[in-house]
Formats: structure tokens, sequence, C-alpha cells
């Protein structure tokens, strides 16, 4: 278990008449816990179980479900210990409803209800997919940061999904486009492991990347010139062949880095040119990106510096708050209760979760 972010212990932090909002994510393999008062972290705790999976390399859903309820309790805790308050303080519990896996968010969604239900507090239910685009409006005690104004295209980019959005409120916006395959932090992990990397395969990626020639090898740009919907699987097919041909002709690992280089600038070239182009097509002026893979280095420098070519402000998720955590969860679920989203009684002892559906193709 890990604090990623032990906020403000002062004694007046339980007296603050704001809303003191408990998030709680647990909708894949991270159980998490965070603490926030207006926009601002008090805490934020994760327990990784990255350790436990990698040996699969990748996750595997039932371990990640019981992993979740050994530690959620003590997860829970600490985030309450580490902003200095406790149950009594809160406001509200906000707890990720979806999507993500059934098993692991049904128990982050009980313990919400439970937690809810026992002090008489509203449950806000939040999106998963909508609290990672709303991170980078999240700041710590004492720091300021410039937030983005709405509307916003964002880009939410992860291991499982890759969606763009038109965002016009705390999670309230429009799907413009999204993979009708692969996702692209799925199509980083899956050739990582086909080159023998460590499980998470991103990371690595990103790594070799820095030391690689993006020109190295041609690999194709799916669907880049075709609408706002993205394809990863082909990409991943042809990486696949390179590698099988680079294996066979000895070269593997003197070439490894440049292959690493060229996947991440296909990946990169693609997320970006869609996301400004829906922000051209919406006449947006600001971008925003958020999700695991929003902290691939690239990723950063290349959608910063062709947006701000282009008169758009962006705004990249802090990398603390890229990666599953539930500080996001709490922020959005704050701005949620404001606008009537809380519910009490038997609209909480009802509430359940929603999980990922493909879209429907025409």
């Amino acid at each position: 278990m890990s604090a990623v972010l032990a906020g403000n212990n002062s004694e007046d932090v339980a007296n603050v008449a704001a809303d003191l909002v408990l998030g709680i994510e647990s909708s894949c393999d991270e159980t998490a816990a965070a603490v926030v008062r207006g926009g601002v972290v008090l805490s934020s705790v994760i327990s990784s179980q990255v350790d436990i999976h990698a040996i699969y390399g990748g996750v595997v859903p039932e371990l990640a479900s019981r992993n979740h309820l050994m530690a959620i309790r003590g997860v829970v805790g600490e985030a309450l210990t580490s902003a200095g308050v406790g149950l009594a303080d809160l406001t509200a519990v906000a707890v990720t409803a979806g999507p993500g896996l059934a098993g692991c968010l049904l128990v982050g969604l009980e313990v919400g209800k439970g937690i809810a239900y026992a002090r008489g507090l509203p449950l806000v239910c939040v999106d998963h997919i909508k609290a990672h685009v709303f991170a980078p409006f999240l700041t710590e005690p004492g720091v300021v940061r410039e937030a983005p104004t709405y509307p916003y295209i964002a880009l939410a980019v992860s291991g499982g999904h890759t969606s763009i959005f038109e965002m016009s409120g705390p999670g309230e916006g429009v799907t413009l486009g999204a993979t009708i395959d692969d996702a692209a932090g799925e199509c980083f992990d899956k050739i990582a492991k086909l080159m023998g990397l460590p499980y998470p395969g991103g990371m690595h990626i990103d790594r070799l990347a820095a030391l690689g020639n993006p020109e190295a090898f041609d690999l194709p740009r799916p669907l880049q010139n075709r609408g706002l919907d993205f394809s990863f699987s082909g990409l991943k097919t042809a990486a696949r062949l390179v590698w099988e041909r680079l294996v066979k002709d000895g070269t593997e690992q003197a070439q490894q880095a440049d292959l690493a280089a060229s996947v991440q600038a296909a990946i990169v070239e693609v997320l970006v040119d869609k996301t400004l182009k829906a922000a051209r097509e919406r006449g947006i002026k600001t971008v925003v990106a958020a999700g695991g893979v929003a902290c691939n280095r690239g990723l950063r420098r290349h959608l910063s510096e062709r947006a701000k070519r282009q008169g758009m402000r962006c705004f990249i998720a802090e990398p603390r708050y890229c990666s599953d955590n539930a500080a996001m969860v709490a922020g959005l679920g704050a701005e949620m209760l404001k606008r009537g989203s809380g519910v009490t009684g038997k609209a909480l002892v009802e509430a359940d979760i929603f999980v990922t559906q493909r879209r429907k193709r025409a």
C-alpha cells in the first residue's frame, strides 16, 4: 500500500463547512481511497496489485476481486487518517460504479454503500472514465494550479479505454469517438509482452522509446484519416510481424529500442491527430488528456506542443492522477453532489454497478 499523497493534517480540516467527500475506486487492479474538499486532495491512498498479476502478464479478474476485499478496509482507514478526518466529518461518499471489472466494482460499491448508509450520507455513483477526464481539476493543499474551462475536448486513454469526449460540465459530455477494438494501453502492453518486457509494459515501451529511432519501422496509423474512432489491432499485428522478422534475423535485441520508438510514435500520432481534429471540428480551444497512458512522455510532449501551435490550451492530468485513483472519483463526486446526483434511502440501497459494453456499430 502506498500513500500517493498525504495532505493537510491540520486540526481545521474537519471544521471546514465545504463538502468533504470520501472517494473509493476498485474498477480494476488498484484499491484506492481518497478524501477531497473543494477540488483539494487531502489524501490519496492506492494499494496496487501489479506484483500479483505480473506473473500472468495481465489482470486476472478473480484475483483482483479477492485482493480488493482484503485491502479495502485498510486503504479507506489510511485515507481518512492521512486527511486528519473521521467518518463523522464526511459530507458524502463517491464510488466508481463503472465501467470496469464487475467483481472488482462490486467490492468498492458495496463498501461505499455501507459507509454512506450507516452514516446517513448521500452516495454518488461515478463513471470511471468521466472521473479520469476530471483529474486536471485536482490540486493539493497550498498549490495553485490552472484548470481547464468548459467546454473542452477530452482524450481518455488507458489500458482498457480509448475515447474522445466533448465535456460540457463535470461528468457531463458526449462521446465523439472510441476504439472499435483494442485500447491504446492494451496495444502498448501486448506489444511489450511480445518483446519480452515486464508487465505492465507501457512504461517500459516509453523508456525504451527514448533510446530508439521512431522512424526505424514504417508502422500503420489505423483509421488516422477516418472519423474520430480508433483501431489498434492492426498496429499490434504489424508490430508482431516486425518482431518475428527481427527474431528470425537475430537482431531483436539490437533493434528493440527502435521498435519501441516506432510503436510509440504510431500510437501517439493517432491519439494526438484525432484529439485535435475533434477540437477543430467542434470549435473548442481547450483539450484535456487523462488516464494511465497520459503518463506517456511522448504523448504529453506531442499533444502539448501541437495544441499550442494550433492556438489551443492543453491540460494533461498530473502523473499521480493519471493511473487509477480515488481522488478523481471524490473530486468529480463532489461536483456531482452539488448538482443533485447524490442518492439516499431506497435509491442508495438499490444502487448498482454498470460494466463496459461495446458500442453498437452502424
